[in-house]
This record gives structure tokens, sequence and C-alpha cells, in this order.
């Protein structure tokens, strides 16, 4: 009988302490509902009422999401209900630096939240940074933003090391599982992983994306693409074209909208690769080949162009832009980019009006703001990609479509490098054959290359980075192959990314590497020394065994380069930017050793890039290395290496 009375108590008092305030409430809600269809809307209580209901609403809403997570959140002032458009990760500039936040877009209001630290067991819960109602947030023109808080931007040269040191813990890491190697290093490695990645998340942004509230404070997110930019503006510009009402929210609302966050968001993890399934898409390594064709459903005439974005490492990189079609609703650009792919799942094209009216200024990055008239994205299937053939689709954009071809070349296959069975021509045709053919110390195409880019493309953006038309860079070959005459006037109408490309190829498309296949373990061995006296006789003395014409080549190629980096303000181009882009071409050695499973080629590839970035940078760094001193000191070291 004892116990029985116990129970019965605590019953009692359960039902007393938890349900009973829930069903006062809900009788209240429905006492304010009948009451509010029987008062006037005139009436001055009428709004009272209003704010009375969908407290309560708000409040049985959140006592609800255990039974059913996907139900709407809460209601809105206007009694509608209020549901999530949209969310994701952002990085806000916040305080002079940046933090990651989740940022969740509803039909009425746009609301800033922090993940909280929570013990291990405990659940996850969302901190309310701050919050705008649409009916109050406005976007600044471009001409009228304020320069950006000061917030340094990371060296690229730190980016590009980050992607390095994430490449070799992936390779670790395959070899852990391949070798069934202990669950806790791979959760080691693992969590290393993570870090990296997500400093790179939180460091890479750069665009400016910039949200005002009318009462007069102002919020800066960092984005990585001009595409997510685009679509979180036209997600918030399409619900403010209803009728929206301004607002505050209590304390206990606001808390509830924060609490239903963690149970309606849709992206639940932050985008980097190791919060991937293990049975989930490496993503492809290798290079992309795409043609822009043309593009069609422009309502008037406009000067038009495409950019090319991939991800790379958890964020999408801009890879390759067609040229400006004038005055045309029909562009034909028929131009064909080489896209290098690093994990890469997803290939995105913006098509973009050029604006030329300077006024319209981004004041965060003092460039002229062009209009994007359409943007779409498609996923990447390793089946349909990896065929000889050229794939054709198309994409669809706000009425636009965009007609395109792509192919896939595995990193394996890119690696090879095939001697010409053309001895005549340049490309694919040993250093020294040419340069004693045309009795000349640095061939000829390395020569009108370096010095047209030096004339008019060595402030140009991205200057050797941005691939040029593949459909010009194989005009130009043939061009320098033949011996053509009219080599000089073909190379000053070319594009300069064309150009640069065309440089870049010849040096790749060499049967063995600039640097030679048998000096390529030494000067690995060399670059890992870690005594700074030990490293400099090494690779001055490995410098010092190249044949002669490899060796003027290279150092008429190293003064050019920093020349280039000289005007890093302007072209943001760095010399371990240069490096990243000339290091495997010069160093790659002419067979590909990478075999066995395609994962674990790309990310062994990317350790040997590693290395070979770091010889380019090394004599990049170094004061000026004269050819007749360095035969100079032949005499006082062996040349065997």
């Amino acid at each position: 009988m004892e116990i029985l009375l116990v129970v019965r108590l605590c019953c009692n008092c359960t039902y007393a302490l938890l349900y009973k305030p829930i069903d006062r409430v809900m009788r209240s809600t429905l006492v304010l509902h009948d009451l509010l269809k029987h008062t006037p809307a005139d009436h001055p209580d009428y709004p009272l009422l209003q704010d009375a209901l969908r407290i309560s609403q708000n409040f049985l809403s959140s006592i609800n999401e255990d039974i059913d997570p996907r139900r709407t959140a809460v209601t809105t002032p206007k009694g509608e209900a209020r549901q999530l458009v949209k969310d994701g990760f952002l990085v806000e500039v916040s305080e002079g630096s940046r933090k990651l936040r989740h940022v969740f877009l509803f039909t009425d209001v746009l609301l800033c939240a922090k993940l909280k630290k929570t013990g291990v067991g405990k659940h996850q819960q969302y901190d309310c940074k701050w919050y705008v109602p649409l009916a109050d947030l406005v976007f600044p023109a471009p001409e009228e933003t304020e320069p950006c808080a000061q917030v340094h931007p990371i060296p690229d040269h730190e980016l590009e090391d980050m992607k390095m040191k994430i490449s070799v813990i992936k390779s670790e890491v395959q070899k852990e599982k391949a070798g069934k190697g202990q669950s806790r290093a791979i959760e080691r490695l693992k969590k290393k992983m993570f870090e990296n990645e997500f400093w790179l998340l939180l460091n890479s942004p750069t665009i400016p994306f910039r949200i005002h509230n009318r009462n007069g404070k102002s919020y800066l997110f960092l984005l990585s693409s001009d595409y997510e930019r685009s679509e979180w503006r036209e997600a918030i510009q399409k619900l403010q074209k209803k009728d929206l009402q301004a607002f505050v929210l209590s304390s206990v609302e606001l808390q509830v909208l924060t609490g239903s966050c963690f149970k309606l968001r849709t992206v639940h993890n932050i985008p980097v690769t190791s919060n991937k399934d293990d049975d989930e898409s490496p993503g492809l390594y290798g290079f992309l080949h795409v043609i822009v064709h043309s593009a069609k459903g422009f309502k008037q005439s406009a000067n038009l162009y495409c950019t090319l974005e991939v991800d790379s490492f958890g964020y999408f990189v801009s890879k390759a832009k067609t040229r400006v079609f004038r005055d045309t609703a029909e562009p034909q650009w028929n131009e064909e980019f080489e896209i290098e792919l690093e994990g890469s799942q997803s290939l995105r094209i913006l098509c973009y009006e050029k604006c030329y009216d300077k006024t319209k200024v981004n004041k965060d990055n003092n460039e002229i703001v062009d209009k994007i008239m359409g943007k779409g994205q498609i996923q990447l299937d390793p089946q349909a990609v990896q065929t000889k053939n050229w794939h054709m689709d198309v994409i669809e954009m706000n009425g636009i479509k965009v007609e395109f071809s792509m192919k896939f070349t595995s990193r394996d296959m890119s690696l090879k490098r095939t001697p010409s069975k053309k001895q005549t021509g340049v490309f694919g045709v040993k250093i020294s054959v040419v340069t004693k053919r045309e009795r000349s110390k640095v061939p000829y195409i390395v020569r009108q290359c370096i010095e047209e880019v030096e004339k008019r493309g060595i402030e140009e953006v991205g200057i050797y980075r941005i691939s040029g038309v593949a459909t010009d860079i194989q005009a130009l070959k043939a061009v320098f192959d033949a011996n053509n005459k009219d080599i000089l006037v073909m190379l000053s109408d070319m594009d300069i990314n064309a150009i640069a490309g065309t440089l870049k190829l010849y040096f790749r498309e060499l049967p063995e590497p600039l640097l030679t296949d048998r000096l390529y373990p030494a000067f690995m061995e060399g670059i890992a020394l870690s005594d700074p006296a030990a490293k400099e006789n090494c690779m001055m003395h490995l410098l010092r065994s190249l044949p002669d014409p490899n060796l003027i080549t290279f150092l008429f190629l190293l003064e050019h380069l920093k020349r280039v980096a000289e005007k890093e303000p302007v072209n943001k181009m760095s010399l371990h930017n240069l490096a990243t882009v000339f290091g495997p071409t010069l160093l790659r050695p002419s067979e590909g050793e990478s075999k066995g499973h395609p994962t674990l080629a790309s990310d062994i590839w990317s350790h040997d890039v590693m290395a070979q970035v770091q010889v380019l940078l090394y004599y990049l760094q170094h004061p000026p290395i004269s050819f007749a001193e360095l035969k100079r000191n032949t005499l006082y070291f062996s040349t065997d290496v």
C-alpha cells in the first residue's frame, strides 16, 4: 500500500508540475482564438490579443518539436506559419575577426546563430548572435558600402600550405585504413584534418556580403563564391516581395525560435571533407576540359561573359572566365578551358553582364561590380565524365540556357610526358635539340611568351593561374611548331591568358622536365634538408649539374617570375602562387609513379607536389642567381650527384 501511495503521489506531482501548466496554456490559447474571432480589428485590445496568441502558439510549438521535428517552428507577428527557407554556414566578420556562424533564413526573419559547446551526450543548441526582420533588412548598393573592417587576409601561400597539409593527412589516413591500422590513430589523424580544414574554411573566403538593418546596424559576411552571395541575396529578396511587417521578438520568442533551429536545420555539418562518410565519393582528381559554347534566353542585348567554378577543400573556387561577348542577346563563345580538379564534385557556371560604369565600384575591394544574369550547378558524375569523348550538356538558369561540353582526364593520365614524333617542332622536343637548332641559349617560344606577358600581362589578375582558352593555346602551339612567320602578329592579338597558357604547356610537354629526371630524387632530398648551409650548398650544386640549355632557360624563367611577383598587389600572384603553378610543371618526372588505388594516387601526388612547389619557391626566394657565377664555382665542386 505504501509503495502504491508513493507512485500515486509521484504521478500527481508530475501531472501538477509538467502537464497542468501546458494544459493551462492550451486552454488559454483556445480562449484567445475565440476572443480574436469576436473582437473587431479596430478595437484597441485586438493587437494585444494577437501578441498574446502568438506567444502562446510559439510556446506550444516548441513543446511539440520533439514529437514532429520538421513541423513549422513558430508563427509570425501576422499569425502566419513561419517556415525555414534556407540555412548554411557562413563566415562573419565580428569585432575584427572571422567567426563561423550558422545562418537561418525564415519567411520573415534572418537569424545568425552560433553552435554552443556542449558536454558529451548532451543535445547541441544554438546561441542567437543577432536577428533582423526581413522588413527591416536592406542591401547597400556596391558604391554605397563602406570599406571592410580591417581583417587581415591570410597570405595565399599559407592557404596553399594548408591544402598540402590536408592532402598529406588524407594520404596517411588512407594508408592506415589500407594497412588496417589502429582506429585510435585514424581518429587522431581525422581530428587533425578537421582542425586544418576548419582553419581553411574560416580563412579562405574573401567576397564581401553585407546587409543592413534599417535601424543602422550593419553586418558583414565573407563568402568564397559570388554564387553563394547571389543565392542568399535572391532568397531574401524573393521573401521581401511579400507584405512583411517589422517586429521585435521578446526574449521568450527569441529563445523558442533559436531552439527550433537545431531541429529545423537542413545543413547539419560544417562543409569539410573530414565530416563526410567513408563511403561518400572522394571526388575527381585530374583535369576537366570544358567548352562553353553559347547562351540563349536574354531579353535584350548586353555585354556578356561566363565564369566557371569547381569545389575544392570544402569551398568553391573560380577557375576560368570567357571573353566578353559585346552587345548581343545570343553570345557564341566556343571557348575551351582546362580546369584542375582537387577532389571536386560539382561544376558551376555563372553568366554575367559586364559593367563598364566606373561609378559602380565596390568599396570593399575596389572592383567594378558586374551583374549576375544567371547561375547553375551540375554534379560531376565520375561515370559520365570519365570518357574519351566530349559530353554535351545544357545548364538552365533563370530562363537562360548555357550550352557546354566537357570531358575529364585523370591525374594519372595527365602526369605522362609524351615526346613528340615530329622533331622539327618545339613542343615535346628536348630543349637541347631546340636551342641547338635555333642557335639560341633560350628557346624562342619561351623568350617570346615571356616578353609578351611582361609587355601587357604582368598586371593581369591571376596571370598564369587563370586558364587561357584551350583553342587559342592550340592555335599558338601549331604556329610555334610550324615556325610560322606570323607568330609575332598573332601573339600581339592573342588574349594574354592564352599566351601564359602556351608557355606552361611548352614546359609541361617537354619529354623530360626542365630540371631533369636524373636530378629529381636529389632535388627531393635537397629540399628536405633542415640545415640552411647544407641546403644552400646542395641546391646550388644541383643547378650547376643541369645541362647548360636547361639551366639558362630556368634562370631566365626564374627572373621573369620574380618580376611578375613584384606586381602582386595588382595581379594577386605571389611567389608562392607562381611556385604552385610552375613547380610540378618544371620538376614532375617523365614516368608517373602513381599506381593502384585512385584516391591514394591523388593524395600521394599532392605529397609530391608539395616538395616540387617548395623546390621552385626556394629558388624564387633566393637572391639573384648568376649563370656565370654558378659556372665559376663548378671548379670547386664535383658534378656527380
